[in-house]
């Protein structure tokens, strides 16, 4: 009896030691930081993400959990080819821009951008690359006071593309002043004298990412606002123009709108050189995010060149989440609220899919890298599938059988 209860005892012990070895060798101490491999982050996420992505889409409850335990899939790549000497080939191929216009519609009808960033250089590029196509130009404005690293890394990307430039003046940004209106302006300026010509000016931030392709933005355009700006917005209440500082110049009536727009190239020439558009941008120096009057007062001018006379908050611009929205727009902020707007959490993707604007704001990838993630790898999928042209293979991002499936149901 007594050599039984030995040999149990034996037993057990062995099998905690086993057990002991096996939990130990699955999950060994954290090497140092700089001991990892350059995707670690693909023990966490796997290399393709997109049965979570798929999961996230469909709202499926565990996944928004599973998702806060991944880190950026594509950061360390990214700074990679940025930080790395290299030829233009080698970034374009490598970080997947698509080279040729995709239809005859998408390259007979060109886009400008203004793009101002600050921060987040991978999602930057994301940004760039899901919206980049050769026939379109691109001003990016850099915040004179981002690092140097930042933007040596910037502009390494920016030379390989001879229709991707940086503003030729630069502002020092800060929240709810004039520069992010200047900044507008100055990119402005450089798009109306670059030798592209374009149709239409796009205004985003490093925080935006596309929801419609190239071709699906071409057609909401051609739809509807041709020839027209697009600019959301009211009539500025009584009571609130009575903060401002002066009276409005030429006896303008102040709007209150969206600081994003879709604007016609004649409507830009338009308020660089008319009176009125260059006394009401000295007039703001004075007032909160100018940039949220500027452009919708300015298009309420009946001789303004694509004018959109009391069109109200018309114009599916950008999808936000606000605060003061929830339970009407949409039924809640899945991520966090930050200065009452929603910084999207993967558990907002499917709302976000389903949202008719051509764009939305807000992400930070640094605390839901996923989100972005899904949505460029959708997007992607989207814009490929869409194309009338050959494929080439370095335009699509790695293997992505079960996204694929999923999406073709």
């Amino acid at each position: 009896m007594s050599q039984l209860r030995v040999t149990k005892s034996g037993l057990v012990v062995s099998a905690v030691i086993c057990i002991f070895i096996f939990l130990y060798l699955r999950n060994p101490t954290p090497a140092e930081p700089e001991e990892e491999p350059v995707h670690s982050e693909v023990v966490e996420c796997g290399f393709y993400p997109d049965e979570l992505c798929s999961a996230l889409f469909e709202g499926k409850g565990a996944a928004p959990q599973i998702a806060k335990f991944c880190k950026t899939p594509h950061k360390s790549e990214i700074h990679a080819h940025l930080h790395t000497p290299g030829n233009c080939s080698r970034i374009s191929r490598g970080l997947h821009f698509i080279t040729r216009p995709l239809s005859t519609e998408e390259g007979d009808f060109s886009l400008a951008y203004i793009i101002t960033i600050h921060k987040e250089l991978a999602m930057f590029v994301q940004l760039l690359r899901a919206i980049y196509v050769p026939q379109n130009v691109y001003c990016i404005h850099v915040d004179e006071k981002a690092p140097k690293k930042y933007k040596t890394a910037v502009q390494t990307l920016v030379n390989c593309f001879e229709n991707v430039f940086i503003s030729s003046k630069r502002e020092k940004m800060a929240y709810a002043g004039l520069t992010r209106l200047q900044a507008d302006i100055n990119c402005m300026k450089d798009l109306v004298h670059s030798k592209f010509q374009w149709n239409y000016v796009i205004n985003l931030c490093g925080q935006d990412f596309p929801i419609k392709t190239n071709r699906e933005i071409i057609h909401y355009i051609r739809s509807k606002w041709n020839d027209k700006n697009i600019t959301p917005g009211a009539i500025q209440p009584p009571h609130i123009n009575n903060r401002f500082k002066d009276k409005p110049p030429h006896n303008l009536t102040i709007y209150f709108g969206s600081a994003y727009y879709v604007l016609t190239r004649k409507f830009v020439e338009f308020i660089l050189t008319d009176i009125r558009a260059k006394d009401m941008l000295q007039w703001s120096k004075d007032i909160r995010s100018p940039e949220q009057h500027y452009w919708v007062t300015l298009n309420q001018l009946k001789d303004a060149p694509g004018a959109t006379l009391d069109a109200g908050w018309e114009g599916n611009v950008r999808a936000i989440k606000w605060k003061s929205e929830e339970g009407n727009v949409h039924d809640e902020c899945k991520g966090r609220y930050v200065q009452d707007i929603c910084v999207y959490g993967p558990g907002d993707l499917p709302w976000l899919i389903q949202s008719s604007s051509l764009f939305a704001y807000k992400f930070e990838p640094s605390t839901d890298p996923l989100v972005v993630t899904c949505l460029e790898r959708r997007h992607r999928l989207q814009v490929l599938r869409q194309a009338e042209v050959p494929i080439e293979p370095q335009w699509h991002f790695h293997q992505q059988s079960h996204f694929n499936m999923r999406l073709n149901h």
